[in-house]
């Protein structure tokens, strides 16, 4: 399973990039704005520390727009993923733009319907937001075993499932043995999974047993 950052922070992208964990960052307009830069720049700068896949959000609703945007989006760099809503304009502009070899993100996925059609459309990647479902009494998780399930049945389908709105680490591990292809995870998340408390436990102890030898390796 590949690890997407969900955020727009350059710093935390710059300290999270040298664990070497991170595979690409998916952004939004919420994110973006969250920084208070602009736009472009701020992808541009982030397309620039990661090497993989990094998604940009066009704004438009109309297709021919969304296509516009999405080519204007390419042009920053080569790794740049346009991210596309699932509505019928955004299948269309996801048609449109994977024919001309642009990764695209379809996003905003809550049924496995809408995830066929994005797979049918070429998209690259398909975005379920399991934590929205969970909000509204949903099984979030269940999304994601049937669109695995789905895709796997069908070779002509290329489209990964990237598995979005994470809330937990439970989430992550859940995906990843329902066999999906990348989880993008915001920074708090992603540096719970390295906590156990036996981890912590068992630390103290070996340090506290090497503290009594008085010995040292430097």
């Amino acid at each position: 399973m590949r690890f997407f950052i969900d955020t727009a922070d350059i710093a935390e992208i710059k300290a999270l990039a040298t664990s070497g964990l991170v595979d690409g960052v998916t952004t939004n307009p919420t994110l973006v704005a969250k920084s208070g830069r602009n736009f472009l720049e701020v992808v541009k700068e982030i397309c620039g520390i990661i090497p993989g896949p990094v998604s940009a959000e066009v704004i438009a609703t109309e297709a021919k727009a969304m296509i516009e945007e999405g080519l204007k989006l390419r042009k920053i760099a080569a790794n740049v993923t346009v991210k596309l809503p699932l509505t019928w304009d955004g299948l269309i502009a996801c048609k449109a733009l994977t024919d001309q070899g642009i990764m695209v993100n379809v996003t905003l996925c809550f049924s496995a319907a809408q995830a066929i059609l994005a797979a049918k459309a070429g998209a690259t990647f398909i975005s379920p937001f399991v934590g929205r479902l969970d909000d509204i009494g949903q099984d979030g998780m269940k999304l994601i075993e049937e669109i695995c399930q789905i895709y796997k049945q069908y070779e002509a389908f290329k489209t990964e499932v990237l598995v979005a709105s994470i809330r937990n680490p439970i989430h992550i591990t859940a995906a990843a043995k329902m066999g999906a292809h990348v989880a993008t995870i915001p920074p708090s998340v992603l540096k719970q999974l390295v906590s156990h408390p036996l981890t912590d436990k068992g630390l103290a102890q070996f340090l506290a047993d090497w503290e009594k030898t008085g010995q040292k390796i430097l």
